[in-house]
């Protein structure tokens, strides 16, 4: 027999290579419970962020000792920023756990270790009752949250980018930040009811303990949601190719293997993060510990911008889908460079017209961020190292830049007793989230890196 008649013809062979896998149908029904499940998560980790953030004064005089109330605030938001430092630390585990063994079930424990975190934070006492002891127990709780949440948003985002069609990515990934804001609003909400309706002694005593509580039935909630859930198509397609015996993947190759990817994410997740920090948590103290803005009208006017910020959420995320990822995250980049300074401006005449167009111009840049990060960062790696790289680059940039905007930002004042600070600092980091967009690839309506292509189902919404 000729060797041509068992060769297949060049032309054949490249067809075949170029051959696409088949598309996978999505299940609405299981694409929207998938969400939920991810959202409800994030807005669970924001609604801790909202009450820390907003009841951080009183924080200061339960756990650490009275004198001066900046050291006070300083030490507090100090503990705050501690649980960013142990957050690359969880990504580190939590991510490559993720891509070994599957989603599901990683999102599941950090939803435990979370609530149990926040949850313990409500039964410490204070410092007048036990000392020293206070602010370390405060301390070990904000070390637990920070750990868990290493392995959280990353796998939310996975999660949710891994079910999505293709085309609507932009869309189902932004309600993973209307959860944050529905978490964050519903924290400090919480918090400013209370100051509204106790008295400066109760809240103090025993009022700032309910919204910690609160964390453990949400959790409960949280783990039924998040066991209910079956695994990605993407990971599922994944694990099948390697015959359910998957090599590991070491967690060396997720840095070197994706380095160009993992500093386009730390640079995009700056931005994004340092504004993000800079609006929801610290204006809050910024408006009343540095410009002695009235507490609650300071209070409901951040409320009001991110209630804002939650009915756009969808509709950006929608527009990502039309006209790319790359030209939001620009505009918002462009916004903060230019906007920052004249908001901050606004922000400081002080009556409540001029902060609510200052905060509101800050919280419609932010959505440019919230409504696009959740569909571009996965869009970032492949399958087989999407959970663990995107984890250790998210949550290196978190910690680094993100997390600490609040004490930076608060040590910069104290040292140089310039006022404009918050917006030089927005300003800083839009410059290197700019260069980020410019170096990145335009992946909406694109399939995953690695994955098949996705398609709605007939039903989808």
């Amino acid at each position: 027999m000729s060797t041509a008649s068992v060769v297949a013809p060049a032309s054949l062979m490249k067809t075949r290579k170029a051959k696409a896998p088949d598309p996978t149908v999505t299940d609405p029904a299981l694409v929207r419970r998938a969400v939920k499940a991810a959202a409800l998560g994030n807005a669970m980790e924001w609604f801790d962020f909202g009450v820390y953030s907003y009841i951080a004064v009183t924080l200061g005089k339960v756990f650490f000792p009275s004198g001066n109330p900046t050291a006070q605030l300083l030490s507090t938001f100090g503990a705050f920023a501690a649980a960013f430092l142990v957050r690359p630390l969880g990504g580190m585990v939590f991510g490559p756990l993720g891509d070994r063994v599957g989603r599901q079930k990683v999102l599941a424990v950090t939803m435990i270790m979370m609530a149990a975190g926040t949850f313990a934070i409500g039964l410490i006492p204070s410092y007048a009752t036990i000392g020293v002891g206070a602010p370390i127990l405060l301390l070990v709780a904000r070390l637990v949250q920070g750990f868990s949440t290493g392995g959280e948003y990353a796998g939310a985002s996975t999660f949710i980018a891994e079910y999505a069609p293709d085309k609507r990515r932009g869309f189902l990934g932004s309600w993973l930040e209307f959860g944050t804001l529905a978490g964050y609003i519903g924290g400090a909400g919480l918090v400013t009811i209370m100051t509204a309706l106790l008295s400066t002694d109760d809240l103090t005593s025993w009022g700032w303990r309910i919204p910690f509580l609160i964390a453990g039935p949400m959790g409960i909630i949280g783990l039924y949601l998040r066991m209910r859930l079956e695994e990605t198509p993407a990971f599922a397609a994944e694990a099948e190719k390697a015959e359910n015996n998957r090599p590991k993947t070491p967690l060396r190759e997720m840095v070197t293997g994706q380095w160009r990817a993992l500093l386009l994410c730390v640079g995009l997740v700056l931005v994004f993060n340092v504004t993000d920090y800079m609006l929801l948590s610290y204006m809050p103290s910024y408006l009343t510990g540095q410009l002695h803005y009235d507490e609650t009208h300071g209070l409901l006017v951040v409320l009001g911008v991110m209630a804002v910020m939650m009915i756009a959420q969808p509709f950006v995320g929608a527009l990502t889908d039309r006209v790319g990822r790359r030209p939001v995250i620009a505009t918002g980049c462009a916004g903060f460079l230019l906007l920052s300074v004249p908001a901050l401006l606004l922000i400081r005449e002080g009556s409540l017209l001029a902060v609510a167009l200052g905060m509101g111009a800050l919280g419609m840049l932010l959505v440019c961020f919230t409504a696009s990060m959740p569909s571009a960062l996965p869009a970032l790696f492949p399958t087989k190292v999407r959970y663990g790289s995107l984890s250790i680059g998210f949550n290196v940039s978190v910690s680094l830049f993100g997390g600490t905007t609040p004490l930076v930002v608060t040590a910069l004042i104290g040292a140089t007793g310039n006022m404009m600070m918050p917006a030089y600092y927005m300003m800083a980091a839009a410059v290197i989230g700019g260069f980020a967009v410019w170096r990145m690839t335009e992946s909406a309506g694109r399939p995953l890196p690695g994955s098949a292509p996705s398609v709605a189902g007939r039903h989808a919404e």
